[in-house]
């Protein structure tokens, strides 16, 4: 992958943001419409991080960082601070590959 390749895919992706804009304007989206939006970048971090989690190079497995993955899951669903997430996830990464 060029950078050439990446700066027309970030001016493309630049244009089609600013095209919404202008199609849309002032309008009002219907209240389902803007829910879902406001939805899409979670479900996008959610497959990004599944996939970066199982993925080893083009196959599927599971290792420490799985297990980083549910202690950072568990972290958030108590309601702990983002920085207490990242580390216990970090954390409990890093002792599984010391023990394993």
């Amino acid at each position: 992958m060029t950078w050439a390749f990446i700066f027309s895919l970030a001016v493309c992706q630049y244009g089609f943001k600013a095209l919404g804009v202008v199609i849309i304007g002032q309008r009002k989206m219907p209240d389902a419409i803007q829910r879902c939006l406001l939805l899409i970048p979670a479900a996008v971090l959610s497959g990004l991080i599944a996939k970066d989690t199982f993925t080893m190079g083009q196959s599927l497995g599971i290792d420490a960082r799985a297990v980083g993955l549910a202690v950072a899951v568990l972290a958030t669903w108590r309601r702990l601070p983002f920085i207490v997430v990242i580390v216990a996830g970090v954390g409990a990464t890093a002792l599984v590959r010391l023990f394993v």
